[in-house]
């Protein structure tokens, strides 16, 4: 909050343990009600997977409703957040994967590896066709 100015969140996300849970769930959902007015709380425990959100309504705490893939949404991101490979993850709203940093770049080096692929093959082609041999039946 120092960096934003006093600014509470308008968004937050509790990663919990075995030892923060019952806090998380009580007391800090509290004060983010009460004091932060966080317009989204959500909570997420990695080990058994727990996974809830809430929308402040009327000043309390509202449980979000999942959608048919078991995602919430949020408005304040845009996004849904949902559970995907046993990871908290964020969603579009038509439901697709928001890639991670290191999983764009990935992609793009597959892409970049493919391509380079394809224009291999189709510069090998073009060269057994001036050697009159026709790649589509070898």
């Amino acid at each position: 909050m120092w960096e934003e100015y006093g600014k509470y969140p308008h968004v937050v996300v509790e990663i919990m343990s075995e030892s923060t849970a019952q806090t998380d769930k009580g007391i800090k959902k509290k004060i983010y009600q009460d004091t932060f007015r966080a317009p989204y709380y959500f909570w997420f425990d990695p080990y058994t997977l727990e996974f809830a959100g809430f929308h402040l309504g009327d000043g309390k705490y509202q449980p979000l409703q999942a959608n048919a893939q078991g995602h919430l949404w949020s408005k304040q991101l845009g996004l849904y957040l949902g559970i995907h490979q046993e990871l908290l993850r964020r969603f579009t709203p038509d439901g697709q994967l928001v890639l991670t940093p290191e999983e764009t770049i990935v992609q793009a080096q597959e892409t970049i590896v493919k391509a380079q692929a394809q224009e291999r093959v189709e510069r090998l082609a073009a060269k057994l066709r001036e050697l009159n041999i026709d790649p589509d039946t070898i």
